[in-house]
């Protein structure tokens, strides 16, 4: 049933349940259809730099999957730098009542991430080609309950240009290395101006890795 090799697929699912994360027969098979794809699509174009599978699921597929603890049900999501998907396609399996954005300004990485969305048949998704800072009239004018944003820009610039296209109360959601204080400090008077507070920050290692992370959920206060 699943694209992923045995070994592949008890990664995925050992990686996953060290976080409290369980994984339905459906949610694998539709995680296993996307990586099939970004590695099949990878031997052509560059679109991660990790050269195998095995890291693909470790190092970004995990890492995607965490903020899944942490998000609603429903609501409007805006990926913001979608990239090769992560963290937008496998939040969208875990959470199929959102209904996603995913921004994206190089055409290779929207047509891959448009074909992702065909072979897996996930609704509720769609791209976006453009970049935040010009083209906000392809943004929801209203606002989005949750923007992610990983591996795209320093935290102070995100959260500039994430702040604006935020409904009240909504969720930024960023990841960040050891250094998360440091640069946590250097956002703090965008936060202010912004009317962002740090709602958590959830420390975690990845398979194999020794490094912490940080999932920082920034919330934006009612006015």
């Amino acid at each position: 049933m699943y694209n992923l090799k045995t070994k592949e697929a008890d990664s995925l699912f050992s990686g996953a349940s060290r976080f409290g994360i369980t994984l339905s027969e459906r949610q694998v098979h539709l995680l296993s259809t996307f990586v099939s794809q970004l590695w099949e699509w990878n031997q052509r174009m560059n679109l991660t730099g990790l050269t195998s599978r095995e890291r693909i699921i470790g190092e970004l597929l995990i890492d995607s999957l965490i903020p899944s603890l942490f998000l609603p049900d429903e609501g409007n999501v805006l990926d913001l730098g979608a990239g090769a998907g992560f963290p937008g396609i496998p939040l969208k399996i875990m959470k199929e009542g959102l209904t996603f954005h995913l921004l994206e300004a190089k055409a290779k990485k929207v047509s891959f991430l448009r074909q992702v969305i065909r072979m897996t048949r996930l609704n509720g998704i769609t791209v976006l080609r453009g970049r935040i800072e010009k083209d906000t009239n392809l943004l929801r004018t209203e606002g989005y309950k949750i923007i992610t944003a990983r591996a795209v820009t320093g935290l102070r610039q995100t959260l500039m240009w994430c702040a604006p296209h935020l409904a009240p109360e909504g969720m930024i959601v960023n990841f960040q290395g050891s250094r998360f204080e440091t640069v946590l400090r250097e956002s703090s008077e965008v936060m202010r101006k912004e009317g962002l507070t740090l709602f958590k920050s959830f420390p975690y290692t990845l398979p194999k890795k020794t490094s912490q992370r940080y999932l920082l959920l920034f919330v934006k206060n009612a006015m």
